[in-house]
């Protein structure tokens, strides 16, 4: 068929011509919207400027086509073959790409707002300043790619294949890059805020400067990436691996990263501002100072040697432990998550709710604290509901007792001005008096339920690891039903008769011993 043919036929209403032949024709500028030219041959096809909207080109051989400024939005393009082909400029918005081959194609300021690319291959594709709002790239195939300047807000490119793609200054906002494969990929000054990155590798990545607020790095694979000067503000780190990975002057205000690995990592000049600094992996990792300011203005500055940094960061996190000797049925775990959430409206201090390992003879509460200074007032509060806070507050005021002697601070190694930081943190928790008046309903029900009633005990850990028993029931660990013990005497006879030994001054100092401090 030849040219004239093609155009004359479409001229009176044709429009399939699958499997024509049309290799080095020139097209360009002609308009043939919603034609069918399924598995047609249009290699070196001269398509400049013309009209394919909604056109069927599935299959089509269109290698080293020139398609600059062509109109394909809406176009099916599945499984077309499009290698060197020149689509500068050209609108493939909403095409259907679904494992198109556009190896080196030329796609310079294209837009492919929402085209589908899924498993298609644009490896050594040049996609500069391209627009790729909404695009579908998952397991897509952009190694050696340049998106330099590119827009690729809200992309879907989970699993996609971008190993040492050109990615600076590009556009990733909300972008889904899941398990994406990114070795060695140039990230520097991308806005990747709010991406989801969790499991990506991006092993030896240049991110330096990247915009990674709120990003989701969870399981990602970092290391020896460079994320000198990066804002990873209030980013989600946790377990990622960031061996010998460079976050020099890197903004980490807020960011979560419980089970990272920074063995061998530089972090000098890092912001930490409320960023736990527990549950790290830190062997040999480089750190001469960090910056603690709130906004990151070096206000607050601590400086370390290398002994001093290790102490600083810690793998193992301050927790508490309640241990209820009786499982958890579900009209208690209604009733605590009510009380813990009363509780944290009144005293913020309480982040987050326990964690619960609830077995057929046992519930243990576990939680996790970001400070040891704040192992004792947390413990005051979270014991509220249980029958056992009596005996357990007590010990808790026995021990401020202790701190409060005058030569506790010589034998405790604590300075005076830590000593006074921590007991002043519990004599608040102790006065808040607000807490208790907003638990009284809650603390009614509690009062009720047996699990509530039962003997506890109360382990606190600190961030080297030393554990403190707070509060042991005499009857922990006996098969009693201790709420048949309380129901035989008042609540005042059960107390008196219950001999509870708070922990000894010796254990208490070697305790505190154990705590970091944030000079």
């Amino acid at each position: 068929m030849t040219l004239e043919e093609l155009l004359a036929k479409y001229e009176v209403g044709e429009r399939d011509f699958r499997s024509v032949d049309l290799s080095e024709v020139n097209l360009s500028g002609v308009k043939l919207n919603e034609a069918n030219f399924s598995h047609a041959n249009l290699s070196i096809v001269n398509l400049s400027g013309s009209h394919l909207c909604g056109a069927d080109l599935s299959h089509a051989q269109l290698n080293v086509a020139r398609l600059s400024g062509a109109y394909l939005n809406q176009a099916n393009l599945n499984y077309a073959s499009l290698n060197v082909a020149n689509l500068i400029r050209a609108d493939l918005s909403r095409a259907q790409l679904q494992s198109a081959s556009l190896i080196r194609a030329e796609l310079i300021r294209a837009d492919l707002s929402r085209a589908n690319l899924f498993a298609a291959n644009l490896s050594c594709a040049d996609l500069r300043e391209a627009a790729l709002r909404h695009a579908i790239l998952r397991y897509a195939n952009l190694s050696e790619a340049n998106l330099r300047d590119s827009l690729l807000t809200e992309a879907n490119l989970e699993g996609a294949n971008l190993n040492n793609t050109d990615l600076s200054r590009t556009d990733f906002r909300g972008a889904n890059c899941r398990n994406a494969e990114m070795r060695q990929a140039n990230l520097s000054h991308s806005n990747l805020s709010g991406a989801n990155l969790s499991g990506a590798n991006l092993r030896w990545a240049d991110l330096s400067g990247a915009n990674l607020s709120w990003a989701d790095l969870s399981e990602a694979k970092l290391s020896g990436a460079n994320l000198i000067g990066a804002d990873l503000n209030n980013a989600n780190l946790t377990n990622a691996t960031l061996v010998h990975a460079d976050l020099t002057q890197a903004k980490l205000i807020k960011a979560e990263w419980i089970g990272a690995d920074l063995s061998g990592a530089t972090l000098t000049g890092a912001k930490l501002y409320s960023t736990p600094r527990f549950g790290l992996k830190t062997e040999g990792m480089i750190c001469e100072w960090v910056d603690l300011s709130p906004s990151g203005d070096r206000s607050i500055i601590q400086h370390f040697n290398t002994e001093e940094s290790r102490e600083f960061f810690n793998e193992t996190p301050p927790t508490i432990r309640i241990i209820v000797d009786k499982s958890l049925d579900h009209e208690a775990n209604f009733a605590i998550a009510g009380a813990y959430h009363q509780i944290s409206q009144q005293y913020p201090e309480l982040k987050q709710p326990p964690s619960m390992e609830i077995g057929r003879r046992r519930t243990v509460f576990t939680f996790r604290v970001d400070s040891d200074v704040n192992l004792l007032p947390i413990a005051y509060m979270i014991i509220l509901p249980f029958q056992d806070s009596i005996n357990t507050q007590n010990n808790i005021r026995t021990l401020l007792a202790m701190m409060n002697r005058e030569n506790i601070s010589s034998m405790s190694s604590l300075s005076p001005q830590r000593l006074q930081q921590l007991t002043t943190l519990i004599e608040k928790v102790i006065d808040n008096s607000a807490v208790i008046k907003q638990l009284i309903n809650i603390l009614r029900i509690t009062k009720k339920i047996k699990f509530f009633q039962a003997p506890t005990q109360m382990i606190l850990t600190n961030s080297s690891a030393q554990s403190l028993i707070i509060h042991d029931h005499p009857h922990f660990g006996r098969f009693v039903d201790i709420s048949n013990v309380h129901a035989s005497r008042n609540d005042s006879d059960s107390l008196s008769t219950t001999k509870v030994i708070a922990p000894s001054e010796s254990m208490m100092i070697d305790f505190l011993k154990g705590f970091h401090y944030i000079n």
